[in-house]
């Protein structure tokens, strides 16, 4: 008791600084204006005129005026460089799945446009989740699993696929003002793709300002590596917006997870942030660094305008969860609409020690039925009372959408910011 009565102590003076601070994403102006679709199973289907096939193994550029068809693995390899023009349309064949492969020391220059972004869609007539693969980034920065090495193994050629080493610095290029849609395919006898493979990636390279529109696997999915990331969009994933594991040491800033209580998967794996600490425990490198992740001004949001009677009716899961030996700092974010806010591994025992790697500080949990519960545990007013405690600043409301929120049913230009005016909102549970 006496630990924890110190580090109240010491986290007091360090939130009491931040306290007043804007919750959730911020900026001056909406900065999802211009570079996002919120409505793509409507926008206007282009024809390719150009095949993107097999390997990619020297600089190669592709142009705004070329419409691009990816089918089956596309791998570039052999230390190239791929560099895409802003406003370039490039499209996952849905017959064969198509899917775009950076193979470690390769590199990926999609730098788009806030009016001009580079989109990956499909180009199915009915757009679903699924429709193609997806976009895989690998790199040589550190993963904790034995030898350092990985291999994201999706029925992909094994000898592309690797990833991991010891350049936390690593470079794998830069994406920008991209927007990746209906990706994340089914693979058969395996998993689901994920809309964006982030694995082995080090931090010199540039991810910023992606929007990822219902992936049938996670939008976004880190492995390893060392990462810093800002103003990521993930919009109605069937699995999680953004999944963390192997080591992986991220810092994730002003980004945004909206999930509807209709699209979901029926197994484990749909929650906006899913902090892991490995895969697989029998292939961890405990020795090496647990998956780390630093999170900031996040908004994470279910949609429904009935959010109560969607939690009753067993439609509506966590938001975010934290499995054993992972860590996870959540500051002056929002959680709004789910069941429970965050649920912690029944494999973690609550402690002082646990409890310093599991942060929550001047967070706004608004519509949740429960606010911070371990799994499978009945009585969470341990963690309720730790977390409720008024030197994390920790706000709780019960206020709708429309009240949370500045424009949240906008359909073509939603704004997700939090609209501080109109909230009655208090310490109390």
């Amino acid at each position: 008791m006496k630990k924890i009565t110190l580090m109240i102590c010491l986290l007091l003076t360090a939130a009491g600084v931040n306290a007043q601070q804007e919750k959730g994403i911020i900026g001056y102006n909406n900065w999802l204006d211009n570079w996002t679709e919120f409505k793509p199973h409507k926008s206007e289907s282009k024809d390719a005129n150009q095949i993107l096939a097999g390997n990619i193994t020297e600089n190669t550029k592709l142009m705004k005026r070329n419409v691009y068809i990816l089918q089956g693995n596309v791998y570039v390899t052999n230390n190239a460089v791929l560099t895409i023009e802003p406003g370039t349309t490039i499209i996952g064949d849905v017959s064969t799945k198509g899917a775009l492969i950076i193979t470690k020391g390769a590199k990926i220059m999609a730098e788009g446009q806030e009016t001009d972004p580079i989109v990956f869609t499909s180009n199915s007539s009915m757009k679903k989740a699924g429709d193609w693969g997806g976009l895989v980034i690998l790199g040589d920065a550190p993963i904790n699993k034995f030898g350092s090495v990985g291999s994201y193994n999706m029925d992909l050629d094994p000898a592309l696929t690797v990833y991991g080493g010891n350049n936390t610095a690593s470079n794998s290029g830069v994406l920008k003002f991209v927007r990746i849609e209906f990706a994340g395919k089914r693979v058969k006898g395996a998993d689901t793709f994920n809309a964006l493979t982030i694995a082995g990636v080090g931090n010199k390279t540039v991810i910023e300002n992606i929007m990822v529109s219902y992936s049938g696997g996670d939008s976004f999915a880190f492995y390893g590596g060392d990462v810093n990331a800002s103003q990521l969009v993930s919009y109605k994933s069937i699995n999680d917006d953004f999944k963390f594991t192997q080591g992986i040491q991220c810092r994730l800033y002003n980004s945004l997870a909206v999930r509807s209580s209709y699209l979901s998967s029926n197994k484990d794996g749909s929650r906006c942030l899913e902090v892991k600490a490995y895969e697989k425990k029998s292939e961890t490198d405990f020795t090496k660094k647990s998956t780390f992740v630093s999170a900031t001004n996040i908004t994470m949001l279910n949609d429904s305008e009935k959010i109560k009677a969607d939690i009753q009716a067993g439609l509506v899961k966590e938001a975010v969860y934290v499995a054993e030996n992972a860590s996870l700092e959540l500051k002056r974010s929002v959680v709004s609409g789910f069941n429970p806010a965050v649920l912690i591994d029944s494999k973690t025992e609550i402690n002082a020690e646990n409890l310093k790697k599991i942060k929550f500080e001047e967070m706004f949990f608004n519509q949740c039925s429960g606010n911070i519960f371990a799994e499978n545990k009945s009585d969470n007013s341990d963690l309720e009372n730790w977390y409720g405690n008024s030197v994390f600043f920790n706000v709780y409301s019960q206020t709708d959408n429309k009240e949370t929120f500045v424009d949240v049913y906008n359909a073509k230009r939603p704004d997700f910011r939090l609209q501080l005016g109109k909230i009655t909102a208090s310490s109390g549970k």
